[in-house]
């Protein structure tokens, strides 16, 4: 990569700059995508047109092989740009993996201290109400509706009995 960084533009220099280690070890796992969706559309720009150049010279050369010589700048900045982005790529895997870790011993710590640790479930602000512990697990049949259509059921066989 190094080796073709003569081709870039300044703001390109720049935006390669911020790959150097100790740059991207101060950015977390929303900073990482930032810097991935910049690098990304520096990537997809530079390839089309890079693709586009190369197209249009081989009608005047009379051949891809011939036209190949002329876009080697255009390629040379795709190049760089596609492996920044397997580097970034790469440290945000690492960074969200280490964070999914963190996450799941954070949960697995609170139900082992038998705290509800689920999505969805917030703890009153006046203190009452809930305690934060696991709700009891409620038998059911594999749905709310059957088992209410149930209920009902039993319900008016015994009405009918008692009627008797």
């Amino acid at each position: 990569m190094d080796q073709y960084l003569w081709v870039l533009k300044d703001k390109e220099r720049d935006l390669i700059r911020e790959l150097e280690p100790q740059r991207l070890a101060e950015l977390d796992e929303d900073g990482l995508l930032a810097l991935h969706k910049r690098v990304r559309r520096a990537r997809n720009k530079h390839t089309t047109n890079y693709r586009r150049g190369a197209a249009e010279r081989v009608e005047q050369a009379g051949g891809r092989g011939a036209a190949a010589a002329g876009s080697d700048k255009a390629r040379g900045r795709a190049y760089v740009f596609e492996e920044a982005l397997s580097i970034i790529s790469a440290e945000l895997a690492r960074v969200a993996h280490e964070e999914a870790e963190a996450l799941k011993d954070e949960r697995l710590a609170r139900a082992k201290a038998g705290k509800w640790s689920g999505p969805g479930i917030d703890a009153p602000s006046d203190g009452g109400g809930m305690s934060g512990r696991m709700r009891e697990h409620q038998q059911t049949s594999g749905g709310v509706k059957r088992d209410a259509s149930s209920r009902a059921q039993g319900a008016r066989r015994q009405a009918k009995r008692d009627s008797r």
